[in-house]
C-alpha cells in the first residue's frame, strides 16, 4: 500500500500554492514524497509562500509567473524540465472569485475570472502534456467547485468557468488517457480558511453567523471542511492508486451535494 500511494521522485507543479488549499494540498503531496514547485504573480506572495513552506519544513521551489500569460507557464514548465526533470504532476489550484449580480458585472470582470479559473488550467495542461506524453504518464488535477454542478447568487463567471473546468477534466481524459495520462479533479465544499473567518464569527449575542448557520444546516458533516480534509484526495488523484480513475470530480464537500437538507 505505501509504494501504491508513494509520490517519491515525482515533481508536484501546484499554481497558486501559496497558502489555504493549494499549500494544504502541496503540504500532503510533499508528505508523500512528491517535490514541490508553485508560484504566484507577484513577489509578495511569492514571499509568503517561501515563508510558509519555510515553516512546514519543506524545500520548495518558486517561480514568479502568471498563469494566463502562455509564454510565460511554457518558460516556466521548460525550466522545470531541465531543473527537476519535468512535471508529473500538476495542480491547477489558482483561481479567484468576484462576488457581483450578473447585472452589474462588467464584462471585464467576468473575463478575468474565466481567464484565470479557466483558461489558465488549460494553458497550464497544454504546457505540460507534451512532456508527461515523453515519460508515458502524468498526473493533472484541477480544483473544480461545487459551483461546477450548482448556481448561486452573485458567482455567474465563477460558475461558468467552474463548470467550464469540469468539461475540461473530461475532455483532457478524453483525448490523453491513451497515454497513461489521468486528468481527473476536486470539488472543494465550504473550507475554513482566512477568506471564509467573516463568515464564522460569532454574532454578539453568541449565535452563529447566518451564512455560518446555513453551511452547517447544508453539510451532513455538520462542519465546514478544512484545507487539510483536501489532502488525502489530491495524494489519491495524484498517485498510482488511480491509474484507472480517469475524467472523474471528487467532490469533497461533508456530503452537501448529496442532500437537500433539513425539513424546516
Amino acid at each position: 500500500m505505501d509504494k501504491l500511494f508513494s509520490l517519491e521522485g515525482k515533481v508536484a507543479l501546484v499554481t497558486g500554492g501559496v497558502y489555504g488549499i493549494g499549500f494544504a494540498i502541496a503540504k500532503a503531496l510533499h508528505g508523500a514524497g512528491a517535490k514541490i514547485v508553485y508560484n504566484s504573480n507577484t513577489q509578495e506572495m511569492l514571499d509568503l509562500g517561501a515563508r510558509n513552506y519555510k515553516e512546514a519544513g519543506i524545500d520548495a521551489k518558486s517561480y514568479l509567473c502568471d498563469v494566463t500569460d502562455e509564454e510565460a507557464v511554457k518558460a516556466m514548465v521548460t525550466d522545470i524540465e531541465k531543473t527537476l526533470g519535468g512535471v508529473d504532476i500538476l495542480v491547477n489550484n489558482a483561481g479567484i472569485i468576484k462576488r457581483i449580480p450578473m447585472h452589474e458585472m462588467d464584462v471585464k470582470d467576468f473575463r478575468q475570472v474565466v481567464d484565470i479559473d479557466l483558461v489558465a488550467p488549460y494553458i497550464c495542461a497544454k504546457a505540460v502534456i507534451p512532456g508527461m506524453i515523453k515519460k508515458g504518464h502524468g498526473k493533472i488535477i484541477n480544483i473544480c467547485s461545487m459551483m461546477s454542478e450548482l448556481g448561486r447568487e452573485t458567482v455567474s463567471a465563477y460558475a461558468a468557468a467552474k463548470g467550464g473546468l469540469k468539461m475540461l477534466t473530461r475532455n483532457i481524459c478524453s483525448e490523453y488517457g491513451e497515454y497513461n495520462i489521468q486528468c481527473n479533479g476536486i470539488g472543494p465544499g465550504y473550507i475554513a480558511t482566512p477568506q471564509t473567518a467573516p463568515l464564522r464569527e460569532r454574532q454578539p449575542d453568541g449565535s452563529r453567523h447566518p451564512f455560518d448557520s446555513f453551511i452547517i444546516a447544508k453539510t451532513p458533516a455538520g462542519r465546514w471542511g478544512t484545507p487539510e480534509d483536501l489532502g488525502g484526495p489530491a495524494v489519491f488523484l495524484a498517485s498510482k492508486a488511480s491509474d484507472f480513475v480517469n475524467g472523474h470530480v471528487l467532490y469533497v464537500d461533508g456530503g452537501i451535494l448529496a442532500y437537500i437538507g433539513k425539513q424546516p
